[in-house]
C-alpha cells in the first residue's frame, strides 16, 4: 500500500527534537507550506544519538544513529520527508530513500566559543578545549599539541552550558547553527577553512524522502540550491571513498572560484597527530563531475597516507 500523502493532506517533517533540528525542520516547513499553500507539520523524535551522551559516536554507530528512527518514520508512512544535517546523514542510504535536495549552505566554518580566550592561538598552553569530532581532533591536535583535548557531547544548548559551568577553556562548534539559533555572539572566533577544514556537507541541510513519492519529489527539488549540492557531492565523494564516518579523521570542503569547483580534504592518523592533505579544482557542472572531483581526492589521500595508515583507520577490517 503506498503511504504516499493525498494532495489533500499535511505533509509531515520527521525531525530530531533538538532547538537546532527544531530550527532546520521550521525552516523547511514555511518554505513548503508558503510555496505548494499546503498544510506542513511536524512529528518530532527522540533518536539514539540524542539517547546515547556517554560515549563518543564512534564508538556506537555513528552519526547515522541521528537518522535511523527518522528514516522509520518514513518507511512506516509516519512522516513524508526528513531534514537532517547534511554532515549526519550517512554516505549510502538505505534502499528506498533519496536525498531530494541540499538546500543553499550556511556558514561552513567551525567556531572557537570561549569565554576568556579570543582565538585557537590565544589559548594558553594546557587549556581544555571541548570536541568530539575526531576531525576537530586531529586538526588541532596538528595545530595546538599542547591543548589538553576533552569530549564534548549533547545538543548544542547542551554544550554551551558545560562550557559556561568551567568544564572547558573553550569548545569548538559548527558556526551554522550558532547562526541559525541567534547565538552569533556566542562566537569568539570564526576559524578559517585554511585552518581547521570543515567537515563533508558542513552548513548544508539535506532532506530525505521515500523514493516512491514522485509528488514530494518534484516539491522537494525546488529547495535544492545545486552549487551547494554539487560542492557537497564532491565532499561526500571523499568521504565514501575513503569508508569515511564520525570515526575517521576526515575533512573535506568544496568552495566555487571562478567557475571552478575547488576541493580540499585532509586526513588524520588516528594516533600519531599527523595529517595529509590533498586538492583539487576542476568542472563541475554535473553530478558525476563532482563526485568524480571527490573520488580523485579521495585516491590521493590514499596514496600519501599509505598502506598501513589507511589500516590504522580500519582496525576491525
Amino acid at each position: 500500500m503506498s503511504t504516499n500523502a493525498p494532495a489533500s493532506s499535511p505533509w509531515i517533517i520527521a525531525t530530531r527534537e533538538s532547538r537546532l533540528a527544531l530550527w532546520q525542520a521550521e525552516h523547511v516547513r514555511d518554505i513548503l507550506s508558503r510555496r505548494f499553500a499546503r498544510p506542513v507539520t511536524l512529528l518530532g523524535m527522540t533518536t539514539q544519538g540524542d539517547q546515547i551522551l556517554d560515549r563518543a559516536l564512534s564508538k556506537v554507530g555513528g552519526k547515522g544513529l541521528f537518522v535511523k528512527e527518522l528514516e522509520v518514520a518514513l518507511q512506516e508512512g509516519r512522516a513524508h520527508l526528513a531534514v537532517h544535517s547534511l554532515k549526519d546523514v550517512p554516505m549510502e542510504l538505505p534502499d528506498g530513500f533519496v536525498l531530494a535536495a541540499v538546500m543553499e549552505r550556511e556558514d561552513p566554518r567551525d567556531a572557537l566559543v570561549s569565554p576568556h580566550h579570543a582565538s585557537l592561538e590565544a589559548l594558553p598552553a594546557g587549556a581544555v578545549v571541548g570536541t568530539s569530532s575526531l576531525r576537530r581532533l586531529a586538526q588541532l591536535r596538528a595545530l595546538r599539541p599542547d591543548l589538553k583535548i576533552e569530549p564534548l557531547r549533547g545538543n548544542l544548548d547542551t554544550r554551551l552550558r558545560k562550557l559556561d559551568e568551567g568544564q572547558y577553556d573553550a569548545i569548538i562548534l559548527a558556526a551554522a547553527g550558532l547562526k541559525r539559533l541567534g547565538l552569533e555572539s556566542r562566537i569568539r572566533a570564526l576559524i578559517a577553512p585554511t585552518v581547521m577544514l570543515p567537515a563533508a556537507g558542513q552548513g548544508a541541510l539535506g532532506i530525505e524522502i521515500r523514493s516512491n513519492d514522485p509528488e514530494l519529489t518534484t516539491a522537494v527539488a525546488t529547495l535544492a540550491h545545486m552549487p551547494t549540492w554539487l560542492a557537497t557531492l564532491a565532499e561526500r565523494a571523499v568521504s565514501r571513498a575513503l569508508g569515511g564516518s564520525c570515526s575517521m579523521p576526515l575533512a573535506a570542503f568544496a568552495q566555487w572560484r571562478e567557475g571552478q569547483l575547488v576541493l580540499d580534504a585532509r586526513l588524520g592518523h588516528p594516533e600519531s597527530g599527523e595529517l595529509v592533505a590533498a586538492s583539487l579544482s576542476g568542472a563541475a557542472t554535473t553530478a558525476a563531475e563532482a563526485e568524480a572531483l571527490g573520488m580523485t581526492v579521495a585516491q590521493e589521500l590514499k596514496q600519501l597516507a599509505g598502506p598501513a595508515w589507511l589500516a590504522a583507520l580500519h582496525p576491525a577490517a
